[in-house]
């Protein structure tokens, strides 16, 4: 369920359906680095300013998907212009900054990215830019990842399902809001 909140920007509600918690797994594959599924974390916040505030936090699973250490972490603040133009500020842990530009798909809740402007530690890694899809799709937020560094082209790197993270707060909420009218058997309604 997509909720409007009414303290949000209006400016930001075509980004509506990336706010909340999520949580889900995905896959990890670059070479020179560990190929591995990983869970991931991800919170999309507002406080009622013109951008959404994002983290996300990743690590890698073992094969009965227990987490064994953290992989990445990243955080950053989205916004988006009249013309549906997303501009993403993102920093993560292995000490990359970067500048992020794309689109909100028309009719659907589709972003491109590419990245416009990295900045790199002399401790982080080899790396030049990248690309990320980020959709809505049957209510979970699924990723794609890619990346390029001086010695692999740009390629898909991580992906992952994630599901909304549903607190009984908002349960509670959803079942103030039914009607008063509905079948006390609960079959009837779906009749």
């Amino acid at each position: 369920m997509i909720e409007i909140p009414s303290d949000l920007h209006k400016d930001l509600v075509p980004l509506v359906f990336l706010l909340g918690e999520w949580t889900g797994a995905g896959v990890h594959d670059f070479p020179g680095a560990e190929k591995c599924n990983f869970g991931q974390e991800v919170s999309f916040t507002h406080d009622g300013r013109d951008f959404l505030e994002y983290h996300s936090h990743t690590w890698v699973l073992d094969s009965e998907g227990n987490k064994v250490r953290p992989l990445e972490s990243e955080s950053g603040f989205w916004r988006i212009d009249k013309d549906r133009k997303v501009e993403v500020v993102m920093v993560r842990d292995d000490g990359v900054v970067e500048i992020w530009y794309g689109d909100l798909a028309a009719k659907k809740p589709q972003i491109d990215l590419v990245t416009d402007a990295v900045a790199r530690t002399a401790a982080s890694g080899p790396y030049n830019g990248g690309k990320r899809l980020y959709g809505y799709v049957k209510s979970d937020l699924m990723w794609v990842g890619e990346k390029q560094t001086p010695e692999v082209p740009l390629r898909p790197y991580m992906s992952a399902q994630l599901k909304k993270v549903v607190s009984p707060d908002d349960v509670e909420r959803w079942a103030k809001a039914l009607p008063d009218d509905m079948p006390d058997d609960g079959i009837a309604f779906f009749k």
